[in-house]
């Protein structure tokens, strides 16, 4: 099977979830359980917003045609409150932040532009225009319309917005369970004293936070030992779950079993290598008629590919509509360069929209991942790169 490009991977994975979609059920929670998940309705506004024009600026509620000039207060209105009366030409209201906007006036003056005199006028040498500083009935959204849709996930922006129109509970899909097997005779429990030939479970757990953060509920199995029938029996109880994610035994090693084990279950593979670093062995397939992905041992190797790969999976199984991947540009703090062929995911510190490489010994190196708070992101077809010349990152 022909090694594909990191696009070409990833596109793989997009295609072939979304061909194979099929809708998670659908669960009520209470809004303040419901970060993170994804919505399984469209939430409409219940009324105008704002409700009434409402005033942007503290200041003085006037007829713009009456200004620049002297102006007789007749009263002042505050956010919660309404003002009765109908300001007439040459009269003024003094009005708070978010108050409504009284009958009559159509702009409003913010007070640094305005001089109160004792006589209880009030003047500016300020023209408006009529509309200023008031935002109108209905301008952000209209009662009926859709201010979230259905399969989006939900932030803290969109609590807000469930919030302000009245959703106490919401309509979200179940989230997907997902299983992480990983394999080797080396790799022992967290719990234990690794020999010296051996290893901690490190990427599991890994994995599970990944998984959680992703918006999946994070399944740990038993660690596979390097058998075909351990391994097999493992595998078959990870594709119970909507998701098998495998950590290890995806190389070209003499105990490397994976990749026999889920073809001798009839898998269909649809890549079996990406043209990545690290990750480059990572294989994804379905077998079962459930979604599986083989990610290579080394830390880095797992987050990487997990993060690039998996984590859309996540999402499309999760019922959104959209796995996007955050890059974002900053700025080299040196000139980095690296062997071009591969697309590299290099552990990076990125501040104040400035990125520097971190130093590391590997894709085994944890230490060093931690340093890092994002993957540089080097592009297969440039290998050399100047002090403050940008460059993709992805953020952990």
């Amino acid at each position: 099977m022909p090694a594909l490009s990191f696009i070409e991977a990833r596109t793989t994975v997009l295609r072939e979830l979304r061909a194979a979609a099929t809708v998670p059920a659908v669960e009520t929670i209470e809004l303040r359980a419901a970060t993170g998940r994804v919505l399984a309705e469209d939430i409409l506004a219940d009324r105008d917003a704002p409700p009434f024009p409402r005033s942007m600026r503290d200041g003085f509620a006037v007829r713009a045609v009456d200004i620049p000039g002297r102006l007789r207060i007749i009263g002042e209105v505050r956010a919660g409150r309404t003002f009765s009366g109908t300001v007439q030409a040459g009269e003024a209201v003094e009005i708070m932040t978010g108050a409504p906007v009284p009958a009559g006036a159509d702009a409003v003056v913010m007070v640094e532009h305005c001089v109160r005199h004792d006589d209880g006028t009030v003047s500016t040498d300020r023209s408006a225009d009529s509309g200023s500083n008031i935002s109108a009935r209905g301008c952000e959204a209209t009662a009926g319309t859709v201010v979230l849709e259905r399969g989006s996930r939900i932030d803290y922006t969109a609590i807000a917005c469930l919030a302000s129109v009245g959703q106490g509970t919401v309509n979200v899909f179940t989230r997907p369970r997902v299983a992480i097997l990983s394999t080797g005779d080396e790799i022992v429990d967290v719990s234990e004293v690794p020999r010296e030939s051996q290893i901690r479970n490190s990427n599991a757990y890994a994995l599970a936070a990944q998984v959680e953060r992703a918006g999946g509920i994070p399944w740990i199995l038993p660690v596979a030992r390097d058998t075909i029938e351990h391994t097999r029996t493992l595998i078959k109880e990870g594709l119970t779950a909507d998701l098998l994610l495998l950590s290890g035994g995806v190389s070209a090693g003499k105990y490397d079993v994976v990749e026999p084990v889920v073809a001798e279950l009839g898998a269909t593979f649809y890549f079996d290598r990406a043209l990545i670093q690290p990750g480059q062995p990572v294989v994804f397939g379905r077998a079962a008629q459930k979604f599986f992905f083989g990610l290579p041992g080394n830390p880095a190797s797992t987050m990487v590919t997990f993060e690039i790969f998996a984590r859309a999976a996540i999402d499309l199984l999760s019922g959104a509509t959209d796995a996007p991947l955050n890059l974002a540009l900053a700025r080299l703090t040196r000139p980095f360069s690296h062997r071009p062929g591969l697309t590299r995911f290099l552990p990076a510190e990125v501040r104040c929209a400035e990125v520097t490489p971190v130093a590391s010994k590997g894709s085994a190196d944890i230490p060093a991942l931690c340093r890092a708070n994002a993957w540089l992101v080097a592009d297969s077809e440039k290998g050399d790169y100047a002090q403050g010349e940008l460059i993709p990152i992805l953020f952990k």
